[in-house]
């Protein structure tokens, strides 16, 4: 650690005098990260970075200090306005500091509005208190942050040319080796090693593409479960990375990479998916996918990086904590770097029998990338999700050559999905053979197992369902009652040769 012109624990200690702030102060409160310390003040807080140089962050200089509070305030802002409130400076000495007081600086500090710390949800999650809806809020913010308020970065930038998305992966391996102390984890580290530098030549050209189509964006960079909060009802973002611009100028898909990985490690399989899904849904990105397993190794290993780090700075069972942490995490790498059994299940059920419902649980257990007729028609079109086409029976966006475009974008998207590696899952009504067909020749050409999961629901039943979706306005199926009758007049049913396919889900599921 590079030598301060002062004493930092003495600062820290001083700290905790509510005198020496510039707003009325309760007992002060002391966090500690690998990289900061955090003073808690009662309505504010102010974080105080460590004179460190990592190599992946260089703290080292007061110069470098300011600097990197000057980024967070103007990075967060972009999530989290109301939270960081400005840079302040360190003045008096450090056995009396003083928070924006006279004199010459010799600190700076980020200061931010409180909020409790418990309400990250790494501490919901701990305690319980996740919900999948919170977990839908972040899919939902981050798309629309990577959509909306990330800057692209420029064709001439040095982000996203494929060997600088390779410097941290491979600086990753090079600072995680010498801290692990177990052969076995040697070996695995390295056995991830050999697959990162394989994945990386294969995916070079993908990689390539992307930045050409403007997917290298100002990310937020360390999207973890600690970095968000659930504060007034509502997901804060928070805590975004200021100190290497090679680690958040960055393909949207590693950002939902960690996100997705993150979930996983904390046990949440069913929502990591529901997490991918959902921002897919919004982003509209499946041509990334194939190097999500890519990114989402690499993000494990950043965590294992940390951890050792973490519990290098800690002694006896902290330590030993640490260390158990970080091995699960590197047992999380080895399982992700392993493609999961293929396969492409197709829905077939009239507007309301549940297909949504059901497939929503089906995408989460065992998991699985869904893919819905009602999204993708209105994106071709250039529409949300949930925005009204006014378009009729067998008129435009429902017009025939439309609904063929539709199905055909569908199998389309189904393949890429497929060829990335991963399970898919399509919902659409499919009362058309040969949109059946359709799919099942994809699933042939990609070896994949393939299913019809027919959806049996009476028609009675059907009306109630579509009457109150239309009521309550949240979904993005446009059907209607005039829809349910022509596709009752027009429906093919299913054949005998496809019984073999078939997967008969009742009215109840």
């Amino acid at each position: 650690m590079p030598v301060l012109p002062y004493d930092l624990p003495e600062l820290i200690r001083s700290l905790s005098n509510p005198a020496c702030y510039d707003h009325p102060a309760g007992p002060v409160r002391h966090l500690e990260t690998h990289i900061s310390h955090i003073l808690l003040s009662g309505e504010y807080a102010y974080k105080i970075k460590k004179p460190l140089n990592l190599g992946f962050l260089d703290f080292s200089s007061l110069d470098k200090r300011l600097f990197a509070c000057e980024e967070e305030v103007r990075l967060n802002r972009r999530l989290a306005p109301d939270i960081y409130l400005d840079v302040v400076s360190l003045t008096g000495s450090p056995d009396a500091p003083h928070i924006n007081g006279a004199g010459m600086a010799f600190e700076y500090a980020v200061k931010m509005r409180q909020f409790p710390p418990e309400a990250t949800l790494d501490q919901l999650d701990a305690n319980n208190r996740l919900t999948a809806q919170q977990v839908e809020s972040i899919a939902r913010t981050v798309a629309d942050f990577h959509l909306h308020r990330c800057a692209h970065a420029e064709a001439d930038s040095p982000w996203g040319e494929p060997k600088k998305i390779w410097h941290p992966v491979l600086q990753n391996f090079q600072q995680i080796a010498p801290l692990l102390t177990d052969p076995a984890d040697r070996q695995q580290l390295a056995a991830l090693q050999d697959w990162c530098e394989a994945e990386h030549a294969r995916l070079t050209p993908l990689m390539l593409a992307r930045k050409r189509n403007g997917f290298i964006r100002e990310c937020h960079g360390d999207l973890h479960l600690g970095n968000l909060a659930w504060v007034d009802e509502a997901l804060l973002v928070f805590d975004c990375l200021e100190f290497n611009p090679e680690l958040r100028w960055i393909d949207i898909q590693s950002e939902a990479a960690f996100c997705f990985m993150d979930l996983l490690l904390h046990g949440h399989a069913d929502w990591a998916w529901l997490f991918l899904n959902i921002w897919l849904e919004h982003t509209g990105d499946h041509g990334g996918l194939p190097l999500l397993r890519y990114y989402a190794v690499y993000r494990a290993l950043v965590r294992v990086k940390v951890a050792l780090l973490r519990g290098g700075q800690t002694t006896g069972p902290a330590h030993e904590s640490a260390g158990a942490g970080a091995r699960a995490i590197l047992k999380l790498a080895s399982t992700l770097a392993h493609a999961l059994p293929v396969r492409l299940d197709i829905t077939h059920g009239l507007s309301g029998s549940g297909k949504t419902t059901v497939t929503r649980t089906l995408m989460q257990t065992p998991g699985a990338i869904r893919l819905r007729s009602d999204i993708e028609r209105k994106r071709m079109a250039g529409l949300d999700a949930l925005a009204h086409s006014d378009s009729g029976v067998g008129e435009q966006l429902y017009a025939a050559d439309a609904t063929r475009r539709t199905y055909h974008h569908l199998a389309h998207l189904a393949g890429e999905v497929l060829d990335a590696g991963w399970p898919v899952i399509v919902d659409a009504t499919f009362t058309a053979r040969w949109q059946r067909d359709l799919l099942r020749t994809v699933a042939q050409s990609h070896g994949a197992a393939f299913h019809i999961l027919d959806f049996q629901v009476p028609v009675a039943v059907l009306r109630e369902r579509i009457i109150k979706r239309a009521q309550e306005g949240n979904d993005a199926s446009e059907a209607n009652l005039e829809v349910l009758q022509h596709q009752l007049d027009t429906e093919e049913v299913l054949a005998a040769d496809e019984a073999g396919d078939v997967v008969a889900i009742g009215s109840s599921a």
